[in-house]
């Protein structure tokens, strides 16, 4: 089993679509104004936004994208006048991280963790049995 689809609540349409293609998201479905499908830079993955009525935004879930050249791309976003709550930082679990929001208040994190993602130094060693 793999995880290729995640979809998040819009509230508005076009500022959303704009918002993830700013990020570098290849638009594959559009059908204004309640569903937008996005395919992801690399890997093959997929990501969308869909209209949900009364959306307020929140802090989760949170959308995690990663990026091998994080403060690179943080800089071409705030270029292109994307607005970031926090600056790339080190974070105590080994991830250099920066947050932002999308126009419907979903709290997204740009991250490098590279190895430390799937290999953190506290990793759950496996059984031998």
């Amino acid at each position: 089993m793999r995880l290729n689809q995640v979809t998040v609540p819009l509230v508005d349409y076009e500022a959303s679509k704009s918002f993830y293609l700013k990020l570098g998201l290849k638009l594959i479905v559009d059908t204004p104004p309640r569903y937008a499908r996005f395919e992801m830079p690399e890997g093959g993955s997929t990501f969308s936004i869909e209209y949900v009525d009364g959306w307020q935004g929140g802090d989760w879930p949170e959308i995690w994208f990663e990026s091998d050249r994080l403060d690179e791309l943080v800089a071409e976003l705030k270029s292109k006048g994307v607005v970031f709550e926090s600056d790339p930082m080190e974070m105590p679990y080994l991830w250099r991280v920066a947050l932002l929001r999308d126009p419907a208040g979903n709290r997204i994190a740009l991250y490098h963790a590279g190895e430390n993602r799937l290999n953190p130094p506290w990793r759950v060693k496996e059984s031998s049995s």
